[in-house]
This record gives C-alpha cells, structure tokens and sequence, in this order.
C-alpha cells in the first residue's frame, strides 16, 4: 500500500495534548500524512479517506464512515469498551497500547515496595509532627515477592526486582509457559504463591478467574507483615477482606493505586490507615505514554505494507 493517511481521533490521555501524538507520528512517519481532528464534523470528514485511525474508541456508526479503514489502533491497552465485532465484520485489524506502561508501572511497583520497607509513610508522618525519633525498617534483599500476571507490566517488575537480590514466585494462566520469575505457578495455586511472599504484587487483568482473588481466605494465607500492592483493577481485591486483614493486623499493609469502589468514598477507612497508601490510578502516567504508541503504530505502518503480523493485534 502507498504511504497511508493516519487520522488523530479527539483524545487525551493523562492530560497530555492530542498534539504531542501527532509530533510524535510526525517523527516517526514523515511520508505520511498525519491529521488531527478537532470536532465531531472533522472526525467524519477526516475517516472517509484514512486508512488509519488512532485514538481511544471509533464506534459503529464512525466505522460506516470508514470506507478505506484498514486498522484502528487504541491508545488503550484494553479494548473491552470497543465493539469488537463490529471490526471484524468490517475486516478492520484492531491493536492495542499494550507494554507501553511497563517501565512507569515497574518504577511505581519498585518505588512503593522501598517506600513501605523503609517505612518513609511513617518517617513523613514524623518529619510533620518535627519528632526525631527512630524506628525500624526492612530490606527488599532476599526477601520473596510474588507476582500476580506475567504480562509485559508483571515481566517488567520482575525484572527490576531482580536487581534488589529477591526471590519471585509469578503467577499467570498459563504456569506451563514458564516465566522470568524463579518459580511459575497457576492461579490455583495463589495461596501457595502468597504463603512466603513479603510482597504480593497484583498486576493481573480483570477477568472471571481474577475476580475477587484476593479475598479473606488468601489474606489468612498471607503474613503478618506481607504488604499488597494493586496496580490491575481494584475488584481483583475483595475490600471488606483486606479491610479487615488491616485492622486486624493480618497483613503488614497495601500500597492501591486501584481500588473498589473506584474513586473510593472520601469516608472510606481505608484513607485514614497508617499502613496504607492510595494514589488515584495514575500509576500509568508518563510523559513518554505518546511516544510509545506511536513508536507502536509506526512499527505497524511497515507491518501492514509488508503484509505482515501486527503488533498487539487484537482483531
């Protein structure tokens, strides 16, 4: 195919500019023409003639404007909003942001394991009140740290643990792939993955075997000081359990960028917990998020002209 005219659907994400994708296409693709839709009327216009689009979501009624479409490519890494048969019947390939969150999410996961082990919470809460006054902290060396999903986020985590020296136990559907970790188990077995786990690193999609994973039961599993850390979907953890294992000092504490309810209550107790720590689904953000879509997309602009296998086709 000629060099393709790619189309900018009306999107931000994090907060950063639709422009700052089109620099980034413009970078990557030169030959090709990159326009950005700014309403409604220009997105139409603008899919009568583009062979791609790419943007958060493209519905039905916008792919019957889309005579020439052969790929739409989400700046998501889920598509479960998309009407992905509605695609297929139009033979337009889909493909998703996957990977492009794994460093960021890596340093969140990392970040937030040295914040709980050394107990900076604890230490900020001191430096407030002016009191000098030690207190005791842990090292992430030798300790064992299990992760749940051994996805591009999971593999990344993994391996920056594996510069502090730790043991890792990975959990994902299919234990028989193997993994980076130094023992692969399957989801059946989360209560034998928890068991020893200083850290238990939920990184895992949504699904119906993931669903409530966490509940009481797993929590009676864990130690006693064994700190959780979300950053899948708040409904992977059953609330009222870990609430409950927190009070009750059942588990050392969590670090949530997700929970559920998703915003959480502003009376929720978890906010007031000493061992807690909550920041609201921005584990994701980063400056680069653009660039490594459109480093995605550019990849698949040769793919397509070479007749080829795209990368993260969805459909």
């Amino acid at each position: 195919m000629d060099e393709p005219t790619i189309v900018l659907l009306r999107q931000q994400v994090h907060g950063i500019p639709q422009a700052r994708y089109a620099d980034a296409l413009g970078e990557r693709l030169p030959d090709c023409e990159v326009a950005v839709a700014g309403t409604p009327s220009e997105e139409r216009e603008l899919l009568r003639d583009a062979e791609i689009a790419t943007g958060i979501e493209l519905s039905g009624e916008a792919l019957d404007w889309a005579d020439r479409l052969e790929l739409f490519a989400c700046v998501y890494a889920g598509t479960g909003h998309l009407d992905l048969d509605a695609f297929t019947a139009r033979d337009v390939s889909v493909t998703n942001a996957a990977g492009v969150h794994s460093h960021n999410i890596a340093e969140y996961v990392t970040g937030a394991m040295i914040m709980m082990a050394r107990r900076f919470p604890e230490a900020i809460d001191r430096q407030r009140r002016r009191e000098w006054r030690s207190f005791q902290s842990r090292e992430l060396h030798g300790a064992t740290v299990a992760v749940v999903g051994l996805g591009a986020i999971g593999t990344t985590v993994v391996d920056r643990l594996q510069a502090f020296g730790m043991e890792t136990v990975g959990v994902r559907y299919s234990p028989g792939k193997g993994g980076p970790t130094d023992e692969v188990v399957g989801f059946d077995a989360i209560h034998e993955a928890v068991a020893d786990a200083a850290y238990v690193v939920l990184a895992c999609p949504l699904t119906e075997t993931t669903a409530g994973l966490i509940d009481a039961d797993v929590f009676r599993t864990m130690g006693p000081e064994t700190i959780l850390v979300n950053i899948a979907r708040g409904p992977v953890v059953d609330t009222d359990a870990l609430l409950d294992a927190l009070q009750t000092n059942a588990v050392g504490g969590a670090v949530l960028d997700v929970t559920d309810p998703e915003p959480l209550p502003a009376d929720h107790p978890l906010w007031g917990m000493g061992n807690v720590v909550i920041t609201p689904h921005n584990a994701g953000h980063t400056p680069a998020y653009f660039d490594r879509c459109a480093d995605i997309l550019a990849e698949n602009v040769d793919r397509l002209a070479d007749g080829e296998a795209l990368r993260n086709e969805v459909v």
